[in-house]
């Protein structure tokens, strides 16, 4: 039966059964593959792909000017003022060359090796697969003097090139509205669009980059924006007077209205290094910076050293960021790495006198270092449409050698700056040697590897890292409710005393002196330092719960500071949580409501006034989880079927590094303009 049935489906199984996607239908099918998802990223990525076309011009060296407008209903509009999209007919596909472009995968002027030297859009699908994937699109060109116009809808041309008015100059301008029937949320966030091509301006020094905002927002949103913003002017204008930085953000007067920030920056990448320092203390000034172009690849480089503990390299090729690195990052790593052990040689700088003993590793040489490396090239390897790693073996060498050559003449005519920054290496390897013995000493005791958990953690029974929990809590009061509250079997609970020490400012052997964040690596299980085994990790879900005032936000802040500088993954995985205890309980008689915020509060008291008039309602407000018996505790915060959890997520690096250095570092001007940029956002304070 089973033959006779294979034979019936295997001569039904003809031509017709094949299914042939044409023109764009791929993408508006498989919107995945081409730019990443459907979510808030793949749609912004839409933004990125037309932004790409008007930087690659830049690039070339025929535009110096982009305008992206957001308007009323998420529609985009893209102008540059580069040589405008061939409008004449196309030998291959009878078709115009702006039809072509828009309409057909892999066709751009990023192919034939004439029309640009280097390229962002290396695949040619960008400007298509926004046009794929947009309800409307219009494209507009100037050249020789006339207006080119045509229409497009969810890909298709409405109609076709038209001659609609005179022009003076050149350029593109692209216009579209995202499909609703691919997207389900089209809200361009208008901060994130500023990030963007604020890092677009630094890695193309000489453009100038203006975002307008026409939506109708809450000037509040507007003026948060303005005052992070202006912060970055005072910032880069005092570091740089020879920088023309014409970031100038104009908001409306009235309640609602466009707001317009303009980048452009002269100094590049060196500019960049200093926006990232702008909340740390910088040991050169100004960033080395080299830029040289060899065996047709360009290359640029700016580094500085801070007296942070971590290292903040971001490495771009073809002005595209490049996250997981590749063979530009490795080339300048081995650079930074021989250039400095060979200047300690050189100089005499080491410890005891011995300079032959002394050599200094990768992460000695890491540790407080800001750089930027900026490849430009002609024929970029990928890995994915992601993009996300380079992959071309040449560049590892000619990053190698620009960067020692220029690292090793910068030491030489920068002695001061020089010794400075050996001085910072050696610090670092001598603490990096006291944590391996403090660590080492640690194994030794059996701590790290699990054989001795903390005495003060209450484990849970099951053993399936992935059906477990821990609650961290502060105190022991709230840790005796939350562990008679708990259900033992997946539960573990792991009370701390008071507030950690604050990890941004410690090295990895001051770390181990504490005894709270001893108990918390070893609760974990997954080491420290150079040896974390995330796979070792014994529970799927740490759930930090603190309770609803100053300080429980304030150890809430350490531990998510503790968490994202030693273990990153843990944020990738998904496995960092916030619980969210209940503020108010409201007797109703024989139940008890409870309100995890004040309009929750005011909502419920208004229910009750609606149906008893003259009832009398006592309200109580938790000042802390101690206040609240176990089976309370259970049923608002720790039930999974009553509990509500925040996963923690992390954004752009960049940006997350950034908040933790202004809310947990040492400058106290940074994080005072912090608080007063965000202080009426602030809710359910209680001094």
């Amino acid at each position: 039966m089973v033959n006779e049935e294979k034979k019936k489906q295997t001569a039904s199984y003809d031509a017709s059964k094949i299914t042939v996607l044409e023109g764009l239908d791929p993408v508006r099918r498989r919107p995945g593959m081409y730019i990443g998802g459907t979510s808030v990223d793949g749609l912004h990525h839409l933004i990125w792909e037309v932004l790409d076309n008007a930087i690659d011009e830049a690039m070339a060296g025929f535009c110096d000017s982009v305008k992206i407008i957001i308007s009323e209903g998420n529609t985009v509009s893209v102008d540059d003022n580069g040589r405008g999209i061939p409008i004449d007919k196309h030998k291959t596909t009878g078709k115009s060359a702006l039809e072509t472009v828009l309409t057909t995968l892999h066709a751009g002027g990023k192919f034939g090796g004439d029309s640009y030297k280097v390229s962002g859009g290396l695949h040619g699908v960008g400007v298509s697969v926004v046009n794929a994937l947009s309800a409307e699109l219009i494209a507009e060109v100037k050249r020789d003097g006339k207006l080119y116009r045509q229409s497009f809808v969810r890909g298709k041309p409405t109609g076709g090139v038209e001659v609609v008015g005179e022009s003076s100059g050149s350029g593109t301008t692209i216009t579209f509205t995202p499909d609703p029937k691919i997207f389900p949320v089209i809200d361009f966030n208008f901060q994130t669009v500023i990030t963007h091509c604020r890092q677009q301006a630094y890695l193309t020094k000489g453009l100038k980059l203006s975002i307008v905002d026409n939506r109708q927002e809450i000037k509040d949103q507007k003026s948060k924006i303005k005052m992070e913003e202006e912060d970055t002017i005072g910032e880069n204008s005092e570091e740089n007077s020879i920088d023309q930085n014409l970031l100038a953000p104009r908001s409306s007067k009235s309640e609602v209205g466009p707001s317009e920030y303009t980048f452009y920056f002269e100094g590049g990448i060196a500019s960049y290094v200093r926006h990232i320092n702008k909340s740390k203390n910088a040991f050169n000034e100004p960033p080395f910076y080299v830029e040289k172009e060899q065996d047709n690849v360009l290359v640029e480089v700016a580094l500085a050293y801070t007296d942070d503990f971590k290292e903040h390299t971001y490495t771009f090729a073809n002005n595209i960021f490049t996250a997981e690195g590749g063979m530009h990052l490795t080339g300048f790593r081995s650079a930074l790495t021989r250039a400095i052990n060979d200047y300690v040689k050189k100089s005499g700088v080491a410890t005891n006198g011995d300079k032959k003993s002394l050599i200094l590793t990768g992460d000695d040489v890491r540790e407080g270092l800001t750089a930027i490396v900026s490849v430009k090239l002609a024929e970029p390897q990928f890995e994915g449409q992601t993009k996300a790693k380079l992959g071309n073996a040449e560049v590892r060498a000619i990053v190698e050698s620009v960067t020692s050559g220029a690292l090793t003449f910068y030491f030489d005519e920068n002695p001061n700056d020089g010794r400075r920054i050996i001085e910072k290496c050696l610090l670092s390897a001598k603490a990096r040697m006291a944590a391996r013995a403090a660590r080492d000493t640690v194994i030794r005791k059996g701590a790290l590897d699990g054989m001795t958990l903390p005495g003060k953690l209450a484990d849970c029974s099951n053993r399936d890292p992935a059906r477990t929990e821990l609650y961290i809590v502060e105190g022991d009061s709230a840790g005796g409710s939350t562990k008679q509250g708990r259900d033992r079997s997946f539960q573990a609970v792991l009370p701390l005393r008071g507030k950690i020490l604050n990890v941004e400012r410690a090295r990895l052997d001051r770390m181990l002196q504490s005894d709270e964040i001893k108990a918390l690596i070893v609760a974990l299980g997954i080491g420290i330092g150079e040896e974390i085994n995330y796979e070792k990790l014994r529970y799927h879900r740490i759930i930090i719960m603190t309770d609803a005032d100053v300080d429980g936000a304030h150890i809430r802040a350490l531990l998510l500071t503790f968490f994202y500088r030693n273990y990153p993954g843990l944020f990738e995985r998904g496995n960092i949580y916030i619980a969210q205890p209940p503020l108010f309980s409201i007797p109703i008689g024989k139940n008890i409501k409870y309100a995890y915020s004040d309009r929750q509060r005011d909502e419920i008291v208004k229910k009750i006034r609606t149906k008893s008039p003259s009832a009398s309602i006592s309200i109580q407000r938790y000042k802390g989880l101690g206040e609240m018996n176990p089976t309370q505790l259970w049923e608002t915060t720790m039930n999974p079927e009553n509990r509500t959890l925040l996963q923690v997520s992390v954004g752009e690096e960049e940006a997350v590094d950034e908040v933790f250095t202004t809310l947990m570092g040492d400058e106290v001007l940074p994080r005072k303009r912090f608080i007063q940029t965000h202080a009426k956002s602030v809710k359910n304070l209680d001094v």
